[in-house]
């Protein structure tokens, strides 16, 4: 693992081509570009001419582009945020949005294959395509000079841009929820690194021309949707998509989330999860190295920690769950290791006079971790990363893509169903009153009190998992995240949200979505939905909401009632919340 002072910094922007401006959309000409030519050395082009014009642009040839990158703060109709303190006196919340060097761990889309016959016309018609194809592009490349920029939307793996978006809620300050903006993402790709983690687009050789994949081509090389194609796709006739079991079965989960509580329901189910091929050896010694850590650094609960994403022998491949979950305990362990090496006692003359590094990291010397005085507090976090099986963005409404969910703490996700207008959540609360929670730490923590609000807390704490909150750790306080794998149809689901507790603590679920749909973009979306929150909030908490433009975001309001459904409560409320006369007691 190389340095952190060397590593790159947090890519907040996404790359895709565009068309060059410059150029013809249907410029096929091999001589170069004409306006640099001398002027003895033009004429104009004439029937007779022995020069051929630009011959027409072949079907399935991508006309010329210029690769672009595109901040996600500008990208207003595709990525939105919003940010406000409320009435505390500073904000502890943050975030992180971008793209991060992680393999594909989308799931490749099935394909039926149907062949034409060697000798048949149609199969003699492709062939000359193809070879068309490889001469134009060889006249090209040897016309063209090289300008070292990609010709693709592709991340350092090769594979299409990995999406990372996270909140987290510090609590007691922001050293810790700095330290995950700043960090978890490095932690993640030094984790896919360490794992020798590879994607799960490309097919193994010996898996290769199984499956009526004759000839040695992989469904990885083969372009769902969007009209880009990779590799030779002239032997294919016909394409077919499954759909996700979660589109098949709308109707049952629409009869799960129609109650108006604030958290409306269980959240969605996950999907199995895709093994991908790494160093499982290494993995297995990786993962034995961390558990003895935590065992040798905190102890307690940890003594006998098994996180359950964790690798079992034997084991032919590692899910990006596994994954998740090391970078996650990673990056806590460091964290807590480094507030426990801080002096508490500022008035110790031979603490004060230890050096200003020593709680550095060995192998980054420049990366200290919360700051120079000793952190108590913690933070949550969720974190959303997508993945498509094809350069074709998520937010394209043909282009299917896997959605994985890593979630330590309070902080939400929702999916807006475009369907019915459904919000349907990716996460639970993880409350010493959840009853998985309950049993997992009532025999470390015999401590369980319910507060003036009618909350169960555990030790002081609301959440049962977190980063930091290192007097805690023994009693289980752990940041191993829960993982769901959501494979996203097409145009299945309109947008997603991640809000922080001062949203999903005063708001329900419908009123976040339906508070989005009446948005013109995801930008005005993220700004409505904390305006709202704090303007009916009693407690003035932090609020934090980003808003993620998916494939279905034009028909967010066809589906049910729209957002009809909760605006009479929505009304209510901001009524009920501006008027002086409610207020008495």
């Amino acid at each position: 693992i190389c340095p952190y002072s060397s590593r790159r910094t947090f890519h907040d922007y996404f790359v895709t081509h565009l068309p060059s401006s410059s150029l013809h959309p249907d410029s096929r000409s091999s001589t170069g570009i004409h306006h640099q030519l001398p002027r003895s050395a033009s004429k104009p082009h004439t029937p007779t001419s022995s020069s051929d014009p630009s011959p027409a642009p072949l079907i399935g040839v991508s006309r010329d582009t210029t690769v672009v990158r595109i901040p996600l703060r500008s990208a207003k109709h595709h990525f939105g945020v919003s940010v406000s303190r409320g009435t505390r006196p500073y904000n502890e919340d943050t975030y992180q949005a971008g793209v991060i060097e992680l393999p594909a761990f989308a799931k490749p889309t099935p394909i039926s294959l149907i062949r034409a016959s060697a000798s048949s016309p149609l199969q003699a018609f492709r062939e000359g395509q193809r070879k068309q194809r490889e001469r134009q592009r060889q006249q090209e490349q040897q016309n063209s000079e090289p300008n070292g920029e990609g010709t693709s939307a592709e991340g350092a793996y090769g594979d299409p841009q990995v999406f990372y978006f996270g909140v987290f809620d510090g609590h007691g300050g922001t050293e810790c929820s700095g330290f995950l903006r700043e960090s978890l993402h490095d932690y993640i790709e030094d984790a896919a690194r360490k794992y020798e983690l590879k994607s799960s687009l490309r097919v193994p050789q010996e898996e290769q021309g199984k499956d009526g994949k004759g000839g040695g081509e992989s469904g990885a090389n083969v372009s769902t949707s969007g009209g880009q194609r990779g590799g030779d796709q002239s032997p294919i006739t016909k394409r077919e998509r499954t759909v996700p079991s979660s589109m098949r079965s709308q109707e049952i989960q629409a009869e799960a989330f129609k109650s108006e509580k604030t958290h409306s329901g269980p959240p969605i189910s996950s999907e199995p999860a895709v093994p991908q091929e790494a160093n499982v050896e290494h993995a297995l010694q990786l993962q034995a190295s961390l558990l003895k850590g935590w065992r040798d650094t905190v102890g307690g609960y940890f003594r006998r920690f098994q996180p359950s994403a964790f690798l079992r022998p034997p084991s032919n491949g590692i899910s990006i769950a596994t994954t998740l979950t090391y970078a996650f305990l990673r990056a806590d362990l460091d964290f807590v290791s480094a507030q426990a090496r801080k002096s508490d006692f500022e008035s110790d003359s031979v603490l004060s006079d230890a050096p200003l590094n020593a709680s550095d990291i060995l192998d980054s010397p420049s990366r200290q971790i919360g700051g120079p005085k000793r952190f108590k507090g913690g933070s949550t976090c969720s974190t959303a990363l997508i993945s498509t099986p094809s350069p074709t963005p998520f937010w394209h409404p043909a282009s299917p893509s896997t959605l994985v969910v890593a979630h330590v703490g309070d902080t939400r996700i929702l999916l807006c169903r475009t369907a019915d207008g459904v919000a349907v959540a990716a996460t639970t609360d993880h409350h010493p009153g959840s009853a998985g929670e309950g049993e997992r730490l009532r025999k470390y923590a015999a401590s369980f009190v319910t507060d003036s609000f009618g909350e169960e807390r555990m030790s002081g704490l609301a959440n049962t998992r977190a980063f930091g909150d290192m007097q805690s750790k023994r009693l289980g306080v752990s940041a191993e995240p829960e993982i769901r794998r959501i494979e996203l149809a097409p145009a299945e689901y309109s947008f997603l949200v991640l809000v922080s507790d001062g949203v999903s603590g005063t708001l329900s679920d419908q009123e976040i979505v339906d508070v989005v749909k009446e948005a013109r973009t995801p930008e005005q979306g993220a700004r409505d939905v904390v305006t709202f929150a704090t303007e009916v909030s009693s407690e003035g908490d932090n609020a934090t909401c980003l808003v993620v433009r998916l494939g279905g975001w034009e028909r967010r309001s066809e589906g049910g009632v729209g957002s009809i459904g909760t605006r009479e409560t929505r009304e209510w409320r901001r009524q009920d919340a501006t008027d002086p006369r409610s207020r008495r007691t």
